[in-house]
Protein backbone atom coordinates (compact mmCIF):
# COMPACT_ATOMS: atom_id res chain seq x y z
CA UNK A 1 0.00 0.00 0.00
CA UNK A 2 1.42 3.19 -0.75
CA UNK A 3 1.59 6.26 2.14
CA UNK A 4 2.14 9.45 -0.02
CA UNK A 5 -0.70 11.00 0.77
CA UNK A 6 0.00 13.21 -2.68
CA UNK A 7 -0.27 9.84 -4.32
CA UNK A 8 -3.92 9.44 -5.68
CA UNK A 9 -3.20 13.35 -7.48
CA UNK A 10 0.02 11.94 -8.89
CA UNK A 11 -2.39 9.09 -10.32
CA UNK A 12 -4.74 11.46 -12.12
CA UNK A 13 -2.19 13.74 -12.95
CA UNK A 14 -1.05 11.09 -15.64
CA UNK A 15 -4.32 9.43 -16.27
CA UNK A 16 -7.55 7.78 -15.72
CA UNK A 17 -7.91 6.15 -12.41
CA UNK A 18 -10.41 3.52 -12.32
CA UNK A 19 -12.20 2.53 -8.85
CA UNK A 20 -14.41 -0.54 -9.00
CA UNK A 21 -17.41 -0.15 -6.77
CA UNK A 22 -20.89 -1.97 -6.53
CA UNK A 23 -19.71 -4.27 -3.94
CA UNK A 24 -22.66 -4.51 -1.91
CA UNK A 25 -25.42 -5.38 -5.03
CA UNK A 26 -22.71 -7.92 -6.33
CA UNK A 27 -22.06 -9.26 -2.65
CA UNK A 28 -25.99 -9.63 -2.17
CA UNK A 29 -26.47 -11.81 -5.62
CA UNK A 30 -23.84 -13.82 -4.34
CA UNK A 31 -25.88 -14.43 -1.30
CA UNK A 32 -23.40 -12.61 1.51
CA UNK A 33 -25.84 -9.57 2.41
CA UNK A 34 -29.53 -8.61 2.20
CA UNK A 35 -31.15 -6.03 0.45
CA UNK A 36 -33.20 -3.51 1.81
CA UNK A 37 -30.92 -3.58 5.02
CA UNK A 38 -27.79 -3.37 3.11
CA UNK A 39 -25.22 -3.67 5.50
CA UNK A 40 -21.97 -5.74 4.54
CA UNK A 41 -21.22 -7.59 7.62
CA UNK A 42 -20.22 -10.59 5.41
CA UNK A 43 -16.56 -8.15 6.14
CA UNK A 44 -16.90 -10.21 9.63
CA UNK A 45 -18.93 -13.57 8.64
CA UNK A 46 -17.39 -14.31 5.39
CA UNK A 47 -14.00 -12.06 5.02
CA UNK A 48 -12.21 -14.40 1.98
CA UNK A 49 -15.98 -13.27 -0.27
CA UNK A 50 -14.83 -9.96 0.11
CA UNK A 51 -11.37 -10.47 -0.82
CA UNK A 52 -12.07 -12.83 -3.66
CA UNK A 53 -14.27 -9.55 -5.06
CA UNK A 54 -11.46 -7.29 -4.50
CA UNK A 55 -9.37 -9.48 -6.22
CA UNK A 56 -11.48 -10.15 -9.01
CA UNK A 57 -12.00 -6.09 -9.60
CA UNK A 58 -8.20 -5.69 -9.72
CA UNK A 59 -7.70 -8.22 -12.24
CA UNK A 60 -10.52 -6.40 -14.23
CA UNK A 61 -8.47 -3.33 -14.11
CA UNK A 62 -9.91 -1.43 -11.13
CA UNK A 63 -6.58 0.96 -9.80
CA UNK A 64 -8.13 0.52 -5.85
CA UNK A 65 -9.03 -1.50 -3.47
CA UNK A 66 -12.09 0.10 -1.97
CA UNK A 67 -12.59 -0.95 2.10
CA UNK A 68 -16.41 -2.36 2.00
CA UNK A 69 -17.46 0.10 4.68
CA UNK A 70 -20.32 1.52 2.96
CA UNK A 71 -23.37 1.46 5.05
CA UNK A 72 -21.28 0.15 8.39
CA UNK A 73 -22.05 3.51 10.19
CA UNK A 74 -23.26 3.60 13.14
CA UNK A 75 -26.59 4.77 12.40
CA UNK A 76 -26.64 1.56 9.85
CA UNK A 77 -25.68 -0.81 12.34
CA UNK A 78 -27.87 0.36 15.07
CA UNK A 79 -30.94 0.07 12.93
CA UNK A 80 -29.97 -4.48 12.99
CA UNK A 81 -28.93 -3.99 16.32
CA UNK A 82 -25.62 -4.69 15.86
CA UNK A 83 -24.19 -1.01 16.56
CA UNK A 84 -21.16 -3.51 18.56
CA UNK A 85 -19.77 -4.54 15.45
CA UNK A 86 -18.74 -1.28 14.01
CA UNK A 87 -15.17 -0.72 14.89
CA UNK A 88 -14.22 -4.24 14.63
CA UNK A 89 -16.40 -4.15 10.88
CA UNK A 90 -14.32 -0.57 10.25
CA UNK A 91 -11.00 -2.17 10.61
CA UNK A 92 -11.08 -5.55 9.17
CA UNK A 93 -12.32 -4.26 5.61
CA UNK A 94 -9.61 -1.82 5.21
CA UNK A 95 -7.12 -4.49 6.80
CA UNK A 96 -8.76 -6.67 3.89
CA UNK A 97 -8.75 -4.14 1.00
CA UNK A 98 -5.11 -3.65 2.34
CA UNK A 99 -4.00 -7.50 1.73
CA UNK A 100 -5.50 -8.01 -1.32
CA UNK A 101 -3.76 -5.09 -2.55
CA UNK A 102 -0.25 -6.51 -1.59
CA UNK A 103 -1.41 -9.21 -3.86
CA UNK A 104 -1.25 -7.19 -6.70
CA UNK A 105 2.60 -5.51 -6.54
CA UNK A 106 2.56 -4.89 -10.37
CA UNK A 107 -0.80 -3.48 -10.49
CA UNK A 108 0.09 -1.37 -7.32
CA UNK A 109 -3.71 -0.40 -6.46
CA UNK A 110 -4.26 2.00 -4.27
CA UNK A 111 -6.27 1.23 -1.15
CA UNK A 112 -9.11 3.73 -0.18
CA UNK A 113 -11.15 3.76 2.54
CA UNK A 114 -14.85 4.70 2.48
CA UNK A 115 -17.93 6.75 4.65
CA UNK A 116 -21.46 7.23 3.49
CA UNK A 117 -24.60 8.93 3.11
CA UNK A 118 -26.35 8.26 6.56
CA UNK A 119 -29.87 8.60 5.77
CA UNK A 120 -30.92 11.26 8.72
CA UNK A 121 -29.26 14.48 7.55
CA UNK A 122 -32.37 16.93 8.26
CA UNK A 123 -32.06 19.99 6.27
CA UNK A 124 -34.59 21.18 8.07
CA UNK A 125 -32.41 21.18 11.31
CA UNK A 126 -28.77 21.37 9.87
CA UNK A 127 -27.60 22.18 13.20
CA UNK A 128 -29.21 19.19 15.08
CA UNK A 129 -28.00 16.92 11.93
CA UNK A 130 -24.65 17.89 12.33
CA UNK A 131 -24.02 16.98 16.14
CA UNK A 132 -24.98 13.57 15.17
CA UNK A 133 -23.59 13.22 11.49
CA UNK A 134 -20.14 14.67 12.29
CA UNK A 135 -19.16 12.15 15.17
CA UNK A 136 -19.89 9.27 12.94
CA UNK A 137 -17.78 10.60 10.37
CA UNK A 138 -15.13 11.00 13.00
CA UNK A 139 -14.80 7.90 13.54
CA UNK A 140 -15.04 6.19 10.55
CA UNK A 141 -12.14 8.43 9.65
CA UNK A 142 -9.96 7.90 12.31
CA UNK A 143 -9.68 4.33 11.69
CA UNK A 144 -9.01 4.92 7.95
CA UNK A 145 -6.38 7.15 8.95
CA UNK A 146 -4.70 4.77 11.47
CA UNK A 147 -5.01 2.27 8.74
CA UNK A 148 -3.13 4.32 6.25
CA UNK A 149 -5.34 4.51 3.39
CA UNK A 150 -4.22 6.47 0.26
CA UNK A 151 -7.59 8.44 0.13
CA UNK A 152 -11.26 8.71 1.51
CA UNK A 153 -14.01 8.08 -0.91
CA UNK A 154 -17.17 9.99 0.77
CA UNK A 155 -19.85 8.69 -1.74
CA UNK A 156 -23.63 8.81 -2.26
CA UNK A 157 -24.84 11.83 -0.32
CA UNK A 158 -28.06 13.64 -1.65
CA UNK A 159 -27.15 16.91 0.69
CA UNK A 160 -24.64 19.30 0.33
CA UNK A 161 -24.44 19.89 3.99
CA UNK A 162 -24.02 16.20 4.43
CA UNK A 163 -21.32 15.94 1.80
CA UNK A 164 -19.89 19.30 3.31
CA UNK A 165 -19.03 18.18 6.54
CA UNK A 166 -17.93 14.85 4.88
CA UNK A 167 -15.50 16.59 3.20
CA UNK A 168 -14.31 18.89 5.99
CA UNK A 169 -14.20 15.92 8.70
CA UNK A 170 -11.43 13.98 6.01
CA UNK A 171 -9.68 16.90 5.14
CA UNK A 172 -9.05 18.27 8.75
CA UNK A 173 -6.99 14.57 9.07
CA UNK A 174 -4.96 15.76 6.04
CA UNK A 175 -6.15 12.83 3.62
CA UNK A 176 -7.23 13.10 -0.12
CA UNK A 177 -11.12 13.78 -0.44
CA UNK A 178 -13.16 11.99 -3.44
CA UNK A 179 -16.26 13.10 -3.20
CA UNK A 180 -19.17 12.44 -5.30
CA UNK A 181 -23.35 13.13 -5.35
CA UNK A 182 -26.07 10.98 -5.64
CA UNK A 183 -28.00 12.59 -8.77
CA UNK A 184 -31.61 12.31 -8.01
CA UNK A 185 -32.43 15.74 -9.60
CA UNK A 186 -31.11 17.08 -12.61
CA UNK A 187 -29.80 20.20 -11.01
CA UNK A 188 -30.24 20.63 -7.13
CA UNK A 189 -29.64 18.06 -4.23
CA UNK A 190 -32.26 17.49 -2.07
CA UNK A 191 -31.72 20.73 0.32
CA UNK A 192 -31.67 22.45 -3.27
CA UNK A 193 -28.42 23.47 -3.84
CA UNK A 194 -27.24 23.36 -7.38
CA UNK A 195 -24.70 20.35 -8.20
CA UNK A 196 -22.36 23.55 -9.21
CA UNK A 197 -22.62 25.42 -6.23
CA UNK A 198 -22.79 21.99 -3.98
CA UNK A 199 -18.97 21.04 -5.59
CA UNK A 200 -17.78 24.52 -5.36
CA UNK A 201 -18.04 24.69 -1.22
CA UNK A 202 -16.93 20.88 -1.34
CA UNK A 203 -13.85 21.83 -3.33
CA UNK A 204 -13.35 24.52 -0.56
CA UNK A 205 -13.45 21.67 1.63
CA UNK A 206 -10.72 20.45 0.93
CA UNK A 207 -11.95 17.75 -2.09
CA UNK A 208 -9.59 16.34 -4.32
CA UNK A 209 -11.70 14.68 -6.71
CA UNK A 210 -15.75 15.22 -7.29
CA UNK A 211 -18.33 13.64 -9.35
CA UNK A 212 -21.20 11.84 -9.40
CA UNK A 213 -22.18 8.28 -8.78
CA UNK A 214 -24.92 5.55 -8.24
CA UNK A 215 -28.81 6.95 -9.07
CA UNK A 216 -28.37 6.74 -12.06
CA UNK A 217 -27.23 4.50 -15.12
CA UNK A 218 -25.00 5.64 -17.57
CA UNK A 219 -27.53 7.24 -20.35
CA UNK A 220 -28.51 9.85 -17.87
CA UNK A 221 -25.87 10.80 -15.69
CA UNK A 222 -23.48 11.66 -19.15
CA UNK A 223 -25.71 15.13 -19.37
CA UNK A 224 -25.34 15.87 -16.29
CA UNK A 225 -21.56 15.23 -16.22
CA UNK A 226 -21.36 17.24 -19.73
CA UNK A 227 -22.72 20.40 -18.25
CA UNK A 228 -20.58 20.05 -15.20
CA UNK A 229 -17.72 19.49 -17.34
CA UNK A 230 -17.08 23.20 -17.68
CA UNK A 231 -18.41 23.85 -13.99
CA UNK A 232 -15.29 22.05 -12.17
CA UNK A 233 -12.14 23.24 -12.09
CA UNK A 234 -10.81 20.21 -10.23
CA UNK A 235 -10.72 16.75 -11.03
CA UNK A 236 -14.11 15.36 -11.98
CA UNK A 237 -15.72 12.03 -11.28
CA UNK A 238 -17.90 9.74 -12.66
CA UNK A 239 -19.34 6.26 -11.42
CA UNK A 240 -22.96 5.39 -12.22
CA UNK A 241 -24.68 2.61 -11.71
CA UNK A 242 -24.66 -0.30 -13.99
CA UNK A 243 -28.47 -0.19 -15.45
CA UNK A 244 -30.38 1.03 -18.66
CA UNK A 245 -31.85 4.61 -17.15
CA UNK A 246 -33.88 6.46 -19.40
CA UNK A 247 -35.56 10.05 -19.97
CA UNK A 248 -38.75 8.65 -18.67
CA UNK A 249 -37.00 6.39 -15.92
CA UNK A 250 -33.92 8.48 -15.07
CA UNK A 251 -32.81 6.69 -11.81
CA UNK A 252 -32.60 2.73 -11.26
CA UNK A 253 -35.05 3.47 -8.11
CA UNK A 254 -37.62 4.10 -10.53
CA UNK A 255 -37.14 1.53 -13.70
CA UNK A 256 -40.42 -0.56 -14.12
CA UNK A 257 -40.69 -3.82 -15.94
CA UNK A 258 -43.85 -4.11 -18.39
CA UNK A 259 -42.29 -7.68 -19.53
CA UNK A 260 -42.57 -9.11 -15.47
CA UNK A 261 -46.12 -8.87 -13.29
CA UNK A 262 -44.56 -11.21 -10.48
CA UNK A 263 -42.22 -8.67 -8.74
CA UNK A 264 -43.48 -7.39 -5.49
CA UNK A 265 -44.71 -4.23 -5.43
CA UNK A 266 -44.37 -4.03 -9.15
CA UNK A 267 -41.08 -2.51 -8.44
CA UNK A 268 -37.61 -4.22 -9.61
CA UNK A 269 -35.16 -2.05 -7.39
CA UNK A 270 -33.77 -3.36 -6.01
CA UNK A 271 -33.86 -7.05 -6.37
CA UNK A 272 -35.24 -7.58 -9.93
CA UNK A 273 -32.82 -4.96 -11.82
CA UNK A 274 -31.36 -7.89 -14.24
CA UNK A 275 -33.47 -7.26 -17.27
CA UNK A 276 -31.98 -3.29 -17.36
CA UNK A 277 -28.44 -4.26 -16.90
CA UNK A 278 -25.86 -2.73 -19.31
CA UNK A 279 -23.45 -4.67 -21.66
CA UNK A 280 -19.83 -4.02 -21.78
CA UNK A 281 -20.29 -2.26 -24.98
CA UNK A 282 -22.47 0.20 -23.57
CA UNK A 283 -19.76 0.48 -20.70
CA UNK A 284 -17.50 1.21 -23.09
CA UNK A 285 -19.51 3.81 -24.85
CA UNK A 286 -19.78 5.87 -21.63
CA UNK A 287 -15.94 5.16 -20.75
CA UNK A 288 -15.22 6.82 -24.98
CA UNK A 289 -17.34 9.69 -23.53
CA UNK A 290 -15.80 10.27 -20.17
CA UNK A 291 -12.50 10.34 -21.78
CA UNK A 292 -13.76 13.26 -24.39
CA UNK A 293 -14.91 14.82 -21.39
CA UNK A 294 -11.25 14.27 -19.84
CA UNK A 295 -13.28 12.60 -16.66
CA UNK A 296 -10.05 11.12 -14.62
CA UNK A 297 -11.80 9.33 -11.35
CA UNK A 298 -13.54 6.57 -13.65
CA UNK A 299 -15.65 3.78 -12.12
CA UNK A 300 -19.09 1.78 -12.19
CA UNK A 301 -21.31 1.62 -8.68
CA UNK A 302 -24.84 -0.37 -8.07
CA UNK A 303 -24.84 -3.51 -10.78
CA UNK A 304 -21.07 -3.71 -12.18
CA UNK A 305 -19.47 -7.01 -12.14
CA UNK A 306 -15.49 -7.56 -13.11
CA UNK A 307 -16.59 -7.57 -16.59
CA UNK A 308 -18.23 -4.03 -16.75
CA UNK A 309 -14.85 -3.15 -15.26
CA UNK A 310 -12.44 -5.10 -17.78
CA UNK A 311 -14.62 -3.06 -20.45
CA UNK A 312 -13.91 0.23 -19.19
CA UNK A 313 -10.35 -0.49 -18.80
CA UNK A 314 -9.53 -2.00 -22.03
CA UNK A 315 -11.61 1.23 -23.40
CA UNK A 316 -8.47 3.28 -21.86
CA UNK A 317 -5.97 0.99 -23.79
CA UNK A 318 -5.07 -0.76 -20.29
CA UNK A 319 -4.09 -4.52 -20.71
CA UNK A 320 -5.63 -6.10 -17.42
CA UNK A 321 -4.95 -9.96 -16.49
CA UNK A 322 -8.69 -10.77 -17.15
CA UNK A 323 -7.78 -9.65 -20.61
CA UNK A 324 -5.91 -12.89 -21.36
CA UNK A 325 -10.07 -13.76 -21.66
CA UNK A 326 -11.02 -10.86 -23.55
CA UNK A 327 -13.53 -12.54 -25.35
CA UNK A 328 -12.20 -14.16 -29.20
CA UNK A 329 -15.26 -15.30 -31.43
CA UNK A 330 -12.77 -15.73 -34.04
CA UNK A 331 -12.39 -19.34 -32.56
CA UNK A 332 -16.23 -19.93 -31.89
CA UNK A 333 -17.27 -23.25 -33.92
CA UNK A 334 -20.47 -21.47 -35.67
CA UNK A 335 -19.44 -17.88 -35.33
CA UNK A 336 -15.35 -18.16 -35.94
CA UNK A 337 -13.28 -17.93 -39.04
CA UNK A 338 -10.12 -20.64 -37.85
CA UNK A 339 -9.50 -22.63 -40.64
CA UNK A 340 -9.90 -26.00 -38.68
CA UNK A 341 -13.30 -25.13 -37.59
CA UNK A 342 -15.74 -27.75 -39.56
CA UNK A 343 -17.72 -25.39 -42.32
CA UNK A 344 -20.99 -28.26 -41.82
CA UNK A 345 -21.25 -26.49 -38.27
CA UNK A 346 -21.04 -22.74 -39.81
CA UNK A 347 -23.86 -23.35 -41.87
CA UNK A 348 -25.52 -23.89 -38.62
CA UNK A 349 -25.42 -20.13 -38.76
CA UNK A 350 -26.99 -19.67 -42.38
CA UNK A 351 -30.11 -22.14 -41.75
CA UNK A 352 -30.74 -21.78 -37.94
CA UNK A 353 -29.57 -18.38 -36.74
CA UNK A 354 -30.24 -15.84 -39.18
Amino acid sequence: MNTSKSFLEERLAQGTVICAEGYIFELERRGYLSAGEFVPEVVLESPEAVKNLHREFVRAGSDVVEALTYYAHREKLKLVGKEDILEQLQKQAIRLAQEVACEFPEENPLVAGNISNTNIWDSSDVKSSEKIVRPMFEEQVRWAKEAGVDYIVAETFCTAGEAQVACDVISQEKIPVVLTIAPYNDVVTRDNVSYEKCFELCQKAGALVLGLNCARGPATMLPILQRLRSEVSCYLAALPVVYRTSLVEPIFQNLKDKGCSCIPEGRPYPTALEPFVCNRYEVSEFTKACMALDIRYLGLCCGAGPYHIRSMAETLGKTTRASRFTPDLSKHYVYGKKENLKPFNKDIKDTFLN
